[in-house]
């Protein structure tokens, strides 16, 4: 072997080590770029021009402000690009199969799954994934609500959560925004009044036009108003939910959520006298409108009903000195009128048999008058 054909040979081994430890860096880069570090990502996408143009002739902008997303939820726990994007791996990417903008954010969204698995499942079971299911493409996703890449928590500031549901929901928002409810949170930033979430659920949502949930409603409305310490810091009563399932109306539709809870009910339940989003303060306002409207309520199921139908129902009080005081005194007297009679009997039957025994012992029995001598 000659020494040309030795140095050509050496040479050619050198090259090819040289190309293949070059292909493992750039591989090992590539990887780590991928895995580890979203500045390679970012190097393309925090281009503000960058987009693409889809079939259906939307531009779906591909511009991520890295400020953005180092301030969401996923990047302050160091989530990268491909954390989600788990379909690229380099460059060029895979090519879009979305022909418009909706089918791309459809395609995508059900990636939160692979961290979310429990939420993604609730959502399966709610009244969006429903619509969706049944052909509306607008029906809310994880994204729709979330955010992509500036993810936040989403109950901080409280309000959020209803001006998210906004989006959507807009007539019913602007009802709710001017409610008792609403101004309280809009207003006071008041954690303790009830958002949309609260009675309509979060992932899981229920269809709020079903039978079910208007029999079920009045338990809605008892997670506060049947709290005490909660209902205390508003100087409200707990009594509102108690004397309700005391009453015909709530004894009848508890019956009817427990054994038939398919089957309508003609029977009023909260939201039927006091709204459902526009729920009004009954305590700041005036007396006299409050009877007006009571009566007006009263008629939708009692249509006969006069002026004076709605004094006969004592309201969510329960009878006092200050609230139906005659109602209170006649009910403080046969609570005095009723023991006092039947403890007077109870106690004359139990001296009378006291007596007998005590005669029978001492053997002198109970003889008519005049019959000791016979």
């Amino acid at each position: 072997m000659t020494m040309a054909y030795r140095l050509r040979r050496h040479r050619r081994w050198l090259l090819g080590s040289g190309l293949a430890l070059l292909l493992l860096l750039a591989f090992a880069a590539g990887a780590n770029a991928a895995q580890g570090d979203n500045g390679t990502c970012l190097g393309c996408h925090s281009n503000k021009d960058l987009s693409i143009k889809l079939a259906s002739g939307e531009v779906l902008p591909l511009f991520v402000d890295p400020n953005v997303y180092n301030a969401s939820v996923h990047g302050v726990k160091g989530l990268t690009c491909v954390s989600c994007h788990t379909n690229i791996s380099g460059y060029p990417h895979p090519k879009l199969t979305a022909g418009d903008r909706r089918s791309f954010q459809l395609e995508r969204y059900t990636q939160c799954q692979t961290c979310h698995p429990q939420q993604y499942k609730e959502t399966l079971d709610s009244n969006h994934a429903r619509a969706l299911a049944g052909g509306n493409r607008n029906a809310a996703i994880c994204t729709d609500c979330h955010g992509s890449h500036d993810v936040a928590d989403p109950e901080s500031p409280r309000q959020k959560i209803s001006t998210t549901c906004q989006k959507c929901h807009s007539k019913i928002y602007e009802q709710y925004a001017v409610s008792v409810h609403g101004k309280a949170l809009a207003e006071t930033s008041n954690p303790d009044v009830p958002t949309c979430t609260d009675c309509h659920g979060a992932h899981q949502q229920a269809d709020p036009t079903t039978i079910a949930f208007r029999l079920k409603s009045p338990n809605l409305c008892a997670k506060c108003h049947a709290d005490r310490a909660l209902m205390r810091k508003y100087g409200l009563s707990t009594e509102v939910f108690n004397t309700y399932v005391a009453d015909f109306h709530g004894t009848t539709v508890q019956l009817f959520e427990k054994q038939t809870p398919d089957q309508p009910s003609n029977k009023a339940v909260c939201i039927d006298c006091h709204g459902v989003h526009d729920i009004a303060s009954v305590k700041s306002a005036d007396p006299t409108v409050v009877k007006e409207k009571l009566l007006v309520t009263c008629q939708k199921c009692h249509p006969d009903a006069t002026t004076a139908f709605p004094d006969s129902w004592v309201g969510h009080f329960p009878p006092s000195r200050e609230h139906f005081p005659l109602v209170y005194y006649v009910n403080l007297f046969y609570y005095i009128l009723l023991p006092t009679v039947l403890g007077g009997m109870a106690l004359f039957v139990v001296l009378d048999a006291t007596r007998r025994v005590i005669d029978r012992v001492k053997g002198r029995g109970h003889h008519p008058s005049g019959s000791q001598g016979a």
